[in-house]
Protein backbone atom coordinates (compact mmCIF):
# COMPACT_ATOMS: atom_id res chain seq x y z
CA UNK A 1 0.00 0.00 0.00
CA UNK A 2 1.35 3.45 -0.97
CA UNK A 3 1.49 6.13 1.70
CA UNK A 4 1.55 9.91 1.28
CA UNK A 5 2.53 12.04 4.25
CA UNK A 6 1.54 15.73 4.06
CA UNK A 7 0.20 18.27 6.53
CA UNK A 8 -2.19 19.97 4.16
CA UNK A 9 -3.92 19.40 0.83
CA UNK A 10 -5.07 22.55 -0.98
CA UNK A 11 -6.62 23.19 -4.42
CA UNK A 12 -4.52 24.84 -7.17
CA UNK A 13 -6.80 27.88 -7.17
CA UNK A 14 -8.36 29.81 -4.36
CA UNK A 15 -11.78 28.49 -3.34
CA UNK A 16 -11.25 25.47 -5.56
CA UNK A 17 -12.38 21.93 -4.82
CA UNK A 18 -10.30 19.05 -3.52
CA UNK A 19 -11.66 15.60 -4.39
CA UNK A 20 -10.70 12.55 -2.33
CA UNK A 21 -11.06 9.32 -4.32
CA UNK A 22 -13.18 8.50 -7.31
CA UNK A 23 -16.93 7.98 -7.52
CA UNK A 24 -17.91 4.86 -5.63
CA UNK A 25 -14.77 4.77 -3.47
CA UNK A 26 -14.85 4.60 0.30
CA UNK A 27 -12.68 6.98 2.32
CA UNK A 28 -11.90 5.41 5.71
CA UNK A 29 -10.32 6.96 8.80
CA UNK A 30 -7.67 4.91 10.52
CA UNK A 31 -8.59 3.04 13.70
CA UNK A 32 -8.86 5.52 16.56
CA UNK A 33 -8.62 8.55 14.26
CA UNK A 34 -11.22 11.34 14.39
CA UNK A 35 -12.33 14.10 12.06
CA UNK A 36 -12.90 17.81 12.60
CA UNK A 37 -14.16 20.59 10.43
CA UNK A 38 -16.58 18.51 8.34
CA UNK A 39 -19.50 19.46 10.59
CA UNK A 40 -22.27 17.19 11.85
CA UNK A 41 -25.42 16.15 10.09
CA UNK A 42 -27.56 16.14 13.26
CA UNK A 43 -27.05 12.43 13.89
CA UNK A 44 -24.76 10.41 16.11
CA UNK A 45 -22.47 7.45 15.60
CA UNK A 46 -23.93 4.64 17.68
CA UNK A 47 -21.63 2.62 19.90
CA UNK A 48 -22.88 -0.95 19.53
CA UNK A 49 -21.14 -2.21 22.67
CA UNK A 50 -24.00 -2.03 25.16
CA UNK A 51 -23.30 -0.14 28.37
CA UNK A 52 -24.46 -1.87 31.56
CA UNK A 53 -24.81 -0.95 35.20
CA UNK A 54 -21.25 -2.01 35.92
CA UNK A 55 -19.97 0.63 33.47
CA UNK A 56 -21.63 3.46 35.42
CA UNK A 57 -20.80 6.32 35.58
CA UNK A 58 -20.33 6.68 31.84
CA UNK A 59 -18.66 9.77 30.38
CA UNK A 60 -20.49 10.72 27.23
CA UNK A 61 -18.57 11.75 24.12
CA UNK A 62 -19.85 14.33 21.65
CA UNK A 63 -21.30 12.73 18.52
CA UNK A 64 -21.90 9.31 20.10
CA UNK A 65 -25.04 7.30 20.80
CA UNK A 66 -25.27 4.77 23.62
CA UNK A 67 -27.43 1.68 24.23
CA UNK A 68 -27.96 1.57 28.02
CA UNK A 69 -29.01 -1.66 29.74
CA UNK A 70 -30.30 -1.05 33.26
CA UNK A 71 -31.49 -4.60 33.92
CA UNK A 72 -29.08 -4.95 36.84
CA UNK A 73 -29.50 -1.42 38.22
CA UNK A 74 -29.39 2.28 37.47
CA UNK A 75 -26.82 4.02 35.23
CA UNK A 76 -25.41 7.55 35.44
CA UNK A 77 -24.17 9.34 32.31
CA UNK A 78 -21.93 12.40 32.68
CA UNK A 79 -22.32 14.79 29.75
CA UNK A 80 -19.21 16.36 28.19
CA UNK A 81 -18.61 20.12 28.26
CA UNK A 82 -21.13 21.56 25.85
CA UNK A 83 -20.37 23.54 22.71
CA UNK A 84 -23.00 24.75 20.28
CA UNK A 85 -23.94 21.75 18.14
CA UNK A 86 -22.64 19.07 20.51
CA UNK A 87 -24.87 16.01 20.28
CA UNK A 88 -25.45 12.74 22.18
CA UNK A 89 -28.17 10.09 22.12
CA UNK A 90 -29.35 7.30 24.39
CA UNK A 91 -31.61 4.26 23.94
CA UNK A 92 -33.23 1.91 26.48
CA UNK A 93 -31.65 -1.37 25.42
CA UNK A 94 -33.69 -3.87 27.46
CA UNK A 95 -36.92 -1.97 28.18
CA UNK A 96 -35.97 -1.49 31.85
CA UNK A 97 -35.61 2.28 32.31
CA UNK A 98 -39.04 2.35 33.97
CA UNK A 99 -37.64 0.02 36.65
CA UNK A 100 -34.05 1.28 36.86
CA UNK A 101 -33.73 4.83 35.54
CA UNK A 102 -30.82 6.59 33.85
CA UNK A 103 -29.50 9.77 35.47
CA UNK A 104 -28.01 12.35 33.06
CA UNK A 105 -25.59 14.79 34.73
CA UNK A 106 -24.51 18.03 33.04
CA UNK A 107 -20.90 19.24 33.09
CA UNK A 108 -20.27 21.72 35.90
CA UNK A 109 -22.96 24.40 36.02
CA UNK A 110 -24.32 23.71 32.53
CA UNK A 111 -28.04 23.19 32.14
CA UNK A 112 -30.42 20.57 30.78
CA UNK A 113 -33.57 22.12 29.34
CA UNK A 114 -32.79 25.46 31.00
CA UNK A 115 -32.37 23.94 34.48
CA UNK A 116 -29.04 23.50 36.23
CA UNK A 117 -29.56 19.99 37.52
CA UNK A 118 -29.65 16.32 36.64
CA UNK A 119 -32.11 14.82 34.18
CA UNK A 120 -33.83 11.43 34.48
CA UNK A 121 -34.76 8.93 31.76
CA UNK A 122 -37.41 6.58 33.17
CA UNK A 123 -39.73 5.52 30.34
CA UNK A 124 -39.67 1.95 29.02
CA UNK A 125 -38.05 1.67 25.53
CA UNK A 126 -37.38 5.42 25.46
CA UNK A 127 -34.84 6.92 23.07
CA UNK A 128 -33.52 10.48 23.46
CA UNK A 129 -31.28 12.80 21.43
CA UNK A 130 -29.67 15.80 23.19
CA UNK A 131 -28.07 18.83 21.48
CA UNK A 132 -26.22 21.63 23.26
CA UNK A 133 -27.60 24.98 22.06
CA UNK A 134 -26.29 27.74 24.37
CA UNK A 135 -25.64 28.62 28.01
CA UNK A 136 -29.26 29.69 28.58
CA UNK A 137 -30.93 26.39 27.74
CA UNK A 138 -27.92 24.12 27.68
CA UNK A 139 -28.76 20.64 26.44
CA UNK A 140 -32.15 20.33 24.72
CA UNK A 141 -33.97 17.14 23.79
CA UNK A 142 -34.75 17.34 20.07
CA UNK A 143 -36.09 13.78 19.75
CA UNK A 144 -37.89 11.76 22.42
CA UNK A 145 -39.52 8.51 21.39
CA UNK A 146 -41.49 6.49 23.91
CA UNK A 147 -42.59 3.90 21.38
CA UNK A 148 -40.57 0.82 20.57
CA UNK A 149 -40.32 -0.64 17.10
CA UNK A 150 -40.88 -4.32 17.72
CA UNK A 151 -41.73 -7.34 15.64
CA UNK A 152 -45.05 -9.07 16.19
CA UNK A 153 -45.41 -11.32 19.23
CA UNK A 154 -48.58 -13.41 19.43
CA UNK A 155 -50.53 -14.67 22.39
CA UNK A 156 -50.06 -18.22 23.64
CA UNK A 157 -52.78 -19.75 25.81
CA UNK A 158 -54.34 -23.04 26.91
CA UNK A 159 -57.70 -24.11 28.33
CA UNK A 160 -61.07 -25.32 27.09
CA UNK A 161 -61.58 -26.95 23.71
CA UNK A 162 -59.15 -25.29 21.29
CA UNK A 163 -59.82 -24.94 17.56
CA UNK A 164 -58.10 -23.09 14.71
CA UNK A 165 -60.43 -20.94 12.61
CA UNK A 166 -59.86 -18.65 9.63
CA UNK A 167 -56.23 -19.91 9.46
CA UNK A 168 -54.75 -17.36 11.86
CA UNK A 169 -57.11 -17.46 14.83
CA UNK A 170 -57.78 -19.76 17.76
CA UNK A 171 -60.91 -20.26 19.80
CA UNK A 172 -61.12 -21.66 23.33
CA UNK A 173 -64.61 -22.98 24.04
CA UNK A 174 -65.74 -23.70 27.59
CA UNK A 175 -68.93 -25.68 28.19
CA UNK A 176 -68.07 -26.18 31.85
CA UNK A 177 -65.72 -24.68 34.44
CA UNK A 178 -62.06 -24.27 33.54
CA UNK A 179 -59.15 -21.85 33.30
CA UNK A 180 -57.95 -19.77 30.34
CA UNK A 181 -54.18 -19.76 30.94
CA UNK A 182 -52.10 -17.10 29.15
CA UNK A 183 -48.41 -18.01 29.04
CA UNK A 184 -47.39 -15.28 26.58
CA UNK A 185 -49.36 -12.03 26.47
CA UNK A 186 -47.99 -11.01 23.02
CA UNK A 187 -47.72 -7.39 21.94
CA UNK A 188 -49.71 -4.84 19.98
CA UNK A 189 -47.83 -5.65 16.76
CA UNK A 190 -49.01 -9.26 17.04
CA UNK A 191 -51.91 -9.88 19.45
CA UNK A 192 -52.45 -8.96 23.09
CA UNK A 193 -56.25 -8.78 23.39
CA UNK A 194 -59.08 -11.27 23.05
CA UNK A 195 -62.59 -11.25 21.66
CA UNK A 196 -65.19 -13.10 23.71
CA UNK A 197 -68.72 -14.44 24.03
CA UNK A 198 -70.12 -15.06 27.53
CA UNK A 199 -73.62 -16.56 27.87
CA UNK A 200 -75.34 -17.22 31.19
CA UNK A 201 -77.56 -20.21 31.89
CA UNK A 202 -81.18 -20.00 30.70
CA UNK A 203 -84.07 -20.11 33.17
CA UNK A 204 -86.72 -22.75 33.65
CA UNK A 205 -90.33 -22.11 32.70
CA UNK A 206 -93.13 -21.58 35.23
CA UNK A 207 -96.23 -23.76 35.55
CA UNK A 208 -99.94 -23.26 36.26
CA UNK A 209 -102.47 -25.35 38.15
CA UNK A 210 -105.11 -25.84 35.47
CA UNK A 211 -105.80 -25.42 31.79
CA UNK A 212 -106.62 -21.76 32.21
CA UNK A 213 -103.64 -21.10 34.45
CA UNK A 214 -100.61 -21.20 32.22
CA UNK A 215 -96.98 -20.57 33.11
CA UNK A 216 -94.58 -18.14 31.44
CA UNK A 217 -91.45 -19.06 29.50
CA UNK A 218 -88.02 -18.88 31.11
CA UNK A 219 -85.77 -15.92 30.30
CA UNK A 220 -82.58 -16.47 28.32
CA UNK A 221 -79.17 -16.24 29.91
CA UNK A 222 -77.35 -12.93 29.67
CA UNK A 223 -75.40 -12.48 26.42
CA UNK A 224 -72.21 -10.38 26.44
CA UNK A 225 -69.74 -10.19 23.57
CA UNK A 226 -67.05 -8.09 21.93
CA UNK A 227 -67.17 -6.52 18.50
CA UNK A 228 -64.71 -8.93 16.88
CA UNK A 229 -62.39 -6.24 15.55
CA UNK A 230 -59.34 -7.64 17.35
CA UNK A 231 -59.44 -11.21 16.08
CA UNK A 232 -61.46 -10.37 12.97
CA UNK A 233 -62.68 -12.76 10.30
CA UNK A 234 -66.15 -13.18 11.80
CA UNK A 235 -69.45 -11.44 12.42
CA UNK A 236 -69.80 -10.83 16.14
CA UNK A 237 -73.37 -9.57 16.39
CA UNK A 238 -75.17 -6.21 16.29
CA UNK A 239 -72.62 -3.43 16.69
CA UNK A 240 -74.64 -1.37 19.21
CA UNK A 241 -74.62 -4.30 21.63
CA UNK A 242 -70.94 -5.17 21.25
CA UNK A 243 -68.22 -4.15 23.69
CA UNK A 244 -64.48 -3.67 23.26
CA UNK A 245 -62.03 -6.56 23.25
CA UNK A 246 -60.20 -7.35 26.48
CA UNK A 247 -56.43 -6.96 27.02
CA UNK A 248 -54.66 -9.90 28.64
CA UNK A 249 -51.61 -10.51 30.80
CA UNK A 250 -49.70 -13.63 31.75
CA UNK A 251 -51.99 -15.33 34.25
CA UNK A 252 -54.81 -17.84 34.60
CA UNK A 253 -58.35 -16.52 34.09
CA UNK A 254 -61.01 -18.64 35.88
CA UNK A 255 -63.98 -19.55 33.68
CA UNK A 256 -67.46 -20.29 35.09
CA UNK A 257 -70.23 -21.65 32.86
CA UNK A 258 -73.69 -21.31 34.36
CA UNK A 259 -76.17 -24.18 34.38
CA UNK A 260 -79.78 -23.89 33.29
CA UNK A 261 -82.55 -23.29 35.81
CA UNK A 262 -85.03 -26.07 36.55
CA UNK A 263 -88.54 -25.90 35.13
CA UNK A 264 -91.16 -26.29 37.84
CA UNK A 265 -93.54 -29.21 38.33
CA UNK A 266 -97.22 -28.83 39.22
CA UNK A 267 -97.47 -28.41 43.01
CA UNK A 268 -101.19 -29.02 43.33
CA UNK A 269 -103.82 -26.57 44.44
CA UNK A 270 -102.97 -27.00 48.11
CA UNK A 271 -99.90 -24.84 47.42
CA UNK A 272 -101.83 -22.24 45.49
CA UNK A 273 -100.85 -23.70 42.17
CA UNK A 274 -98.52 -20.91 41.07
CA UNK A 275 -94.80 -21.64 41.00
CA UNK A 276 -92.15 -19.70 39.06
CA UNK A 277 -89.34 -21.44 37.28
CA UNK A 278 -85.83 -21.43 38.70
CA UNK A 279 -83.46 -18.77 37.35
CA UNK A 280 -80.36 -19.75 35.41
CA UNK A 281 -76.85 -19.58 36.87
CA UNK A 282 -74.36 -16.82 36.02
CA UNK A 283 -71.43 -17.38 33.66
CA UNK A 284 -68.21 -15.41 34.07
CA UNK A 285 -64.85 -14.92 32.37
CA UNK A 286 -62.10 -12.28 32.13
CA UNK A 287 -63.70 -10.23 34.90
CA UNK A 288 -67.13 -10.08 33.19
CA UNK A 289 -70.37 -11.76 34.27
CA UNK A 290 -73.41 -12.70 32.21
CA UNK A 291 -76.42 -13.16 34.49
CA UNK A 292 -78.58 -16.25 34.42
CA UNK A 293 -82.03 -15.86 32.88
CA UNK A 294 -85.05 -15.02 35.06
CA UNK A 295 -87.51 -17.81 35.86
CA UNK A 296 -90.86 -17.86 34.09
CA UNK A 297 -93.96 -17.06 36.18
CA UNK A 298 -96.46 -19.61 37.37
CA UNK A 299 -100.19 -19.08 36.88
CA UNK A 300 -103.24 -20.15 38.93
CA UNK A 301 -106.68 -19.12 40.14
CA UNK A 302 -104.85 -17.71 43.17
CA UNK A 303 -102.92 -15.33 40.96
CA UNK A 304 -99.62 -15.77 39.16
CA UNK A 305 -96.31 -16.33 40.90
CA UNK A 306 -94.16 -13.42 39.80
CA UNK A 307 -91.74 -13.86 36.96
CA UNK A 308 -88.08 -13.32 37.88
CA UNK A 309 -85.63 -10.74 36.56
CA UNK A 310 -82.31 -11.85 35.08
CA UNK A 311 -80.04 -11.65 32.05
CA UNK A 312 -83.34 -11.73 30.16
CA UNK A 313 -86.56 -11.63 32.17
CA UNK A 314 -89.02 -14.48 32.62
CA UNK A 315 -92.44 -14.39 30.96
CA UNK A 316 -95.57 -13.57 32.95
CA UNK A 317 -98.10 -16.24 33.94
CA UNK A 318 -101.88 -16.32 33.55
CA UNK A 319 -104.49 -16.25 36.30
CA UNK A 320 -107.93 -16.48 34.80
CA UNK A 321 -111.49 -17.64 35.20
CA UNK A 322 -112.03 -16.15 38.64
CA UNK A 323 -113.14 -12.65 39.56
CA UNK A 324 -110.33 -10.26 40.36
CA UNK A 325 -107.57 -12.43 38.93
CA UNK A 326 -104.56 -10.20 38.30
CA UNK A 327 -102.51 -9.99 35.15
CA UNK A 328 -99.10 -11.61 35.21
CA UNK A 329 -96.40 -9.32 33.91
CA UNK A 330 -93.04 -10.29 32.48
CA UNK A 331 -89.92 -9.50 34.51
CA UNK A 332 -87.06 -7.15 33.64
CA UNK A 333 -84.08 -8.19 31.59
CA UNK A 334 -80.52 -6.81 31.77
CA UNK A 335 -80.55 -7.40 35.52
CA UNK A 336 -78.15 -6.48 37.03
CA UNK A 337 -77.75 -3.67 34.47
CA UNK A 338 -74.65 -3.59 32.26
CA UNK A 339 -73.79 -1.58 29.17
CA UNK A 340 -74.23 -2.66 26.43
CA UNK A 341 -77.33 -4.51 27.75
CA UNK A 342 -77.17 -8.29 28.11
CA UNK A 343 -80.84 -9.12 27.50
CA UNK A 344 -84.50 -8.07 27.33
CA UNK A 345 -87.75 -8.15 29.31
CA UNK A 346 -90.18 -11.05 29.40
CA UNK A 347 -93.66 -10.87 27.84
CA UNK A 348 -96.97 -10.57 29.68
CA UNK A 349 -99.78 -13.04 30.35
CA UNK A 350 -102.85 -10.85 31.13
CA UNK A 351 -105.67 -11.98 33.41
CA UNK A 352 -108.79 -12.53 31.34
CA UNK A 353 -110.59 -15.77 30.60
CA UNK A 354 -108.51 -18.73 29.39
CA UNK A 355 -105.21 -16.89 29.57
CA UNK A 356 -101.92 -18.13 28.26
CA UNK A 357 -98.41 -17.32 29.50
CA UNK A 358 -95.94 -14.72 28.22
CA UNK A 359 -92.69 -15.63 26.49
CA UNK A 360 -89.32 -15.28 28.18
CA UNK A 361 -87.06 -12.46 27.03
CA UNK A 362 -84.18 -13.16 24.64
CA UNK A 363 -80.83 -11.50 23.99
CA UNK A 364 -82.10 -9.92 20.78
CA UNK A 365 -85.78 -9.20 21.54
CA UNK A 366 -88.36 -8.95 24.30
CA UNK A 367 -90.55 -11.95 25.05
CA UNK A 368 -93.92 -12.02 23.30
CA UNK A 369 -97.17 -11.27 25.09
CA UNK A 370 -99.78 -14.00 24.76
CA UNK A 371 -100.97 -13.60 21.16
CA UNK A 372 -104.65 -14.43 21.89
CA UNK A 373 -106.55 -15.74 24.91
CA UNK A 374 -105.54 -19.31 24.17
CA UNK A 375 -102.02 -19.02 22.74
CA UNK A 376 -98.93 -18.16 24.73
CA UNK A 377 -96.37 -15.56 23.75
CA UNK A 378 -93.31 -16.61 21.75
CA UNK A 379 -89.91 -16.48 23.36
CA UNK A 380 -87.74 -13.48 22.52
CA UNK A 381 -85.18 -14.13 19.79
CA UNK A 382 -81.53 -14.61 20.65
CA UNK A 383 -78.45 -13.30 18.82
CA UNK A 384 -76.23 -14.97 16.25
CA UNK A 385 -72.42 -15.01 16.39
CA UNK A 386 -69.78 -16.58 14.15
CA UNK A 387 -67.09 -16.52 16.83
CA UNK A 388 -66.59 -20.27 16.39
CA UNK A 389 -66.57 -19.88 12.56
CA UNK A 390 -70.11 -21.12 11.87
CA UNK A 391 -73.11 -18.91 12.70
CA UNK A 392 -74.86 -20.03 15.89
CA UNK A 393 -77.86 -18.37 17.56
CA UNK A 394 -77.90 -18.36 21.37
CA UNK A 395 -79.88 -16.90 24.29
CA UNK A 396 -83.44 -17.32 22.98
CA UNK A 397 -86.29 -17.04 25.47
CA UNK A 398 -88.69 -19.88 26.30
CA UNK A 399 -92.21 -19.81 24.88
CA UNK A 400 -95.20 -19.23 27.18
CA UNK A 401 -97.62 -22.10 27.71
CA UNK A 402 -101.01 -22.14 25.96
CA UNK A 403 -104.50 -22.95 27.20
CA UNK A 404 -105.43 -24.45 23.84
CA UNK A 405 -105.16 -23.60 20.16
CA UNK A 406 -101.61 -22.80 18.99
CA UNK A 407 -98.24 -23.56 20.55
CA UNK A 408 -95.89 -20.72 21.53
CA UNK A 409 -92.48 -21.24 19.99
CA UNK A 410 -89.22 -20.73 21.80
CA UNK A 411 -87.04 -17.85 20.67
CA UNK A 412 -84.42 -18.55 17.99
CA UNK A 413 -81.26 -19.33 19.88
CA UNK A 414 -82.16 -22.39 21.94
CA UNK A 415 -85.41 -21.28 23.58
CA UNK A 416 -87.84 -24.13 24.29
CA UNK A 417 -91.46 -24.09 23.11
CA UNK A 418 -94.25 -23.78 25.67
CA UNK A 419 -96.61 -26.58 26.62
CA UNK A 420 -100.23 -26.69 25.47
CA UNK A 421 -103.18 -27.81 27.56
CA UNK A 422 -105.53 -29.05 24.84
CA UNK A 423 -104.65 -30.95 22.81
CA UNK A 424 -101.86 -31.73 25.23
CA UNK A 425 -98.21 -31.06 24.29
CA UNK A 426 -95.24 -30.94 26.59
CA UNK A 427 -92.94 -28.01 27.35
CA UNK A 428 -89.54 -28.10 25.67
CA UNK A 429 -86.26 -27.48 27.46
CA UNK A 430 -83.79 -24.81 26.38
CA UNK A 431 -80.91 -26.16 24.29
CA UNK A 432 -77.70 -27.07 26.11
CA UNK A 433 -74.87 -24.52 25.90
CA UNK A 434 -77.01 -21.83 24.31
CA UNK A 435 -78.46 -20.21 27.43
CA UNK A 436 -81.94 -20.76 25.99
CA UNK A 437 -84.96 -20.44 28.32
CA UNK A 438 -87.25 -23.38 29.01
CA UNK A 439 -90.86 -23.40 27.82
CA UNK A 440 -93.71 -22.64 30.21
CA UNK A 441 -95.83 -25.59 31.43
CA UNK A 442 -99.46 -26.43 32.26
CA UNK A 443 -100.80 -29.08 34.61
CA UNK A 444 -102.68 -31.08 32.02
CA UNK A 445 -99.72 -31.93 29.83
CA UNK A 446 -96.90 -33.61 31.74
CA UNK A 447 -97.20 -31.16 34.58
CA UNK A 448 -93.56 -30.15 34.02
CA UNK A 449 -92.18 -26.89 32.60
CA UNK A 450 -89.03 -26.90 30.46
CA UNK A 451 -85.56 -26.59 31.99
CA UNK A 452 -83.24 -23.81 30.86
CA UNK A 453 -80.20 -24.55 28.72
CA UNK A 454 -76.71 -24.18 30.15
CA UNK A 455 -74.46 -21.30 29.10
CA UNK A 456 -71.14 -21.13 27.25
CA UNK A 457 -67.91 -19.10 27.12
CA UNK A 458 -65.84 -18.65 23.95
CA UNK A 459 -62.54 -16.74 23.73
CA UNK A 460 -60.88 -15.92 20.42
CA UNK A 461 -57.57 -14.30 19.40
CA UNK A 462 -54.95 -14.16 16.66
CA UNK A 463 -52.12 -16.62 17.18
CA UNK A 464 -49.99 -16.09 14.05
Amino acid sequence: MSEVKVNKISPRTNCGTVTLGDSGDTIALGSGASQTGFGRTGTVDWITTVKVTGDSPITGVDGKGYFLNTTAGTITVNLPAGAAGSILAFKDYAGTWDTNAVTVTPNGSEKIGGIAGNGTLSTERQSVTLIYIDSTQGWLDIHDSTSALAGPVYMVATGGTIATVCTNYKTHTFTGPGTFCVSNAGNSAGSNSVDYLIVGGGAGGGIGYGGGYCGGGGGAGGYRFSAGTVSGCYTAGPAPLAAAALPVSVQGYPIVVGGGGTGTTNPGCTQGGAVAGCSGVNSSAMGLTSAGGGGGAGGSRCGPADAKAGGSGGGGGAASGYPGAAAGYGAAGNTPPVSPPQGNNGGNGPGTANNSGGGGGGAGAVGGNRSDPETGGAGGAGLTSCITASPVARSGGGGGSSSSSGTASGGAGGGGAGARNSPSTNAVAGTTNTGGGGGGGVRYSTGVAGNGGSGIVVIRYKFQ
